[in-house]
């Protein structure tokens, strides 16, 4: 298998192993139906880089918008309950348009439902990484999509962008290529006179100032944001990204220069950290001093109670929180070690003291380093 952290464009063609996501507005009519002829292109050109040789995940969204059009729906469903009932129908509408479209081309297929919780936690991790390396080496083509018919606030924050790169660590991939309804990403809105393409990224410098605040199509969750999000956590771990349209995948994954090349920053992480950094929801935050922000940012250390000033939010021990200055701004993520209600009680004090005042097993770490990722936040 390529090396992902040499891999270049021109050297696409032969990667060994490529994780490609495919988005709602790819795959469907502007209201809402699965258009099976779309979905077929997609196909067509994953089956050819199957042929050259190529392992491919793919991993699709689809699923609410496949569900609109049956379920008579004039558009994508705003509450919850009816995306979770449009999933339900769509998923399986989904799948069978993929079944037979592969198997034109004599391949298999196998459903694959993940959160992105099963890419982080230990066990679900180990399970996915094997069934899907399984598969792989069947010849079958693993389809993944967001659990939606269960999940709840996932469904509406495009998270099949963060799991397509999560995905692509987990199964140890040379490169991801992220499809979407725009050919490439622009300096500001493509419709916008004077917005120019941008055909390489090499680092986050690059895409400084560009402006990324035009929302997803209609029957669409994710932005450019979320496609963004997305090519830092693959980026940041060893894996570059080429993100294009639909229409122009065949000449993307032949290493045409086509769309925008996101050329990788970094080297392999480990899949809970890059959980941590880019797609765990946090359930509250911890104020730190001048002092413990130093300490956590410049010489990573531990989060100490005696550094921390204020709780908020209501969290178990285990749970993700954020890490803030004393103006708010989020400097790192992190486990904590104690429930919400424990905390108060803890702030200001040395771990001596808390030892000495309530007994050993609080002279722990708040947040412990290995539990902790620095958050640098995109402009």
């Amino acid at each position: 298998m390529t090396s992902a952290a040499l891999l270049g464009r021109d050297q696409l063609p032969a990667a060994g192993r490529l994780v490609v996501k495919v988005g709602s507005s790819s795959l469907t009519t502007p209201d809402g139906h699965l258009d099976p002829d779309r979905l077929r292109v997609v196909v067509d050109v994953l089956a050819e880089r199957r042929a050259a040789g190529t392992q491919v995940v793919l991993v699709s969204s689809g699923a609410i918008a496949a569900g609109i059009g049956p379920l008579g729906l004039a558009a994508r469903p705003r509450d919850l309950a009816t995306q979770q009932a449009a999933a339900s129908v769509g998923q399986g509408l989904l799948v069978a348009h993929y079944t037979r479209a592969f198997a034109a081309h004599g391949l298999r297929v196998a459903q694959v439902l993940l959160t992105a919780e099963d890419t982080w936690r230990r066990g679900q991790y180990r399970n996915a990484h094997r069934a899907l390396t399984r598969l792989l080496d069947l010849g079958v083509v693993p389809i993944i999509n967001e659990n939606d018919a269960v999940a709840t606030d996932e469904i509406r924050f495009g998270d099949n962008d963060r799991l397509a790169a999560l995905v692509s660590h987990l199964v140890h991939a040379d490169a991801l290529a992220l499809l979407t309804d725009v050919d490439a990403l622009y300096t500001g809105p493509p419709s916008r006179p004077g917005s120019r393409r941008i055909a390489e990224v090499r680092g986050p410098a690059d895409v400084e100032g560009v402006d990324v605040s035009a929302r997803g199509s209609a029957v669409g969750t994710g932005g450019m944001v979320t496609k963004l999000d997305s090519v830092a956590i693959a980026t940041q771990s060893g894996i570059p990204v080429v993100l294009t349209s639909a229409a122009l995948a065949g000449r993307a994954l032949a290493g045409d220069d086509v769309g925008t090349w996101f050329a990788a920053t970094g080297r392999r992480a480990s899949i809970r950290r890059l959980w941590l950094a880019h797609a765990a929801r946090t359930h509250g935050r911890l104020v730190l001093d001048p002092g413990a922000v130093r300490a956590v940012v410049e010489r990573g250390t531990s989060l100490l109670p005696a550094g921390v000033t204020d709780v908020e939010g209501a969290f178990e021990a285990g749970d993700p929180v954020e890490l803030v200055d004393a103006a708010g701004a989020v400097v790192a993520r992190g486990l904590v070690s104690y429930a919400a209600d424990e905390v108060p009680q803890l702030l200001g004090r040395s771990t001596g003291d808390l030892r000495d005042a309530l007994g050993p097993g609080y002279d722990r770490e708040l947040v412990h380093r290995d539990d902790l990722v620095l958050v640098r936040r995109r402009r």
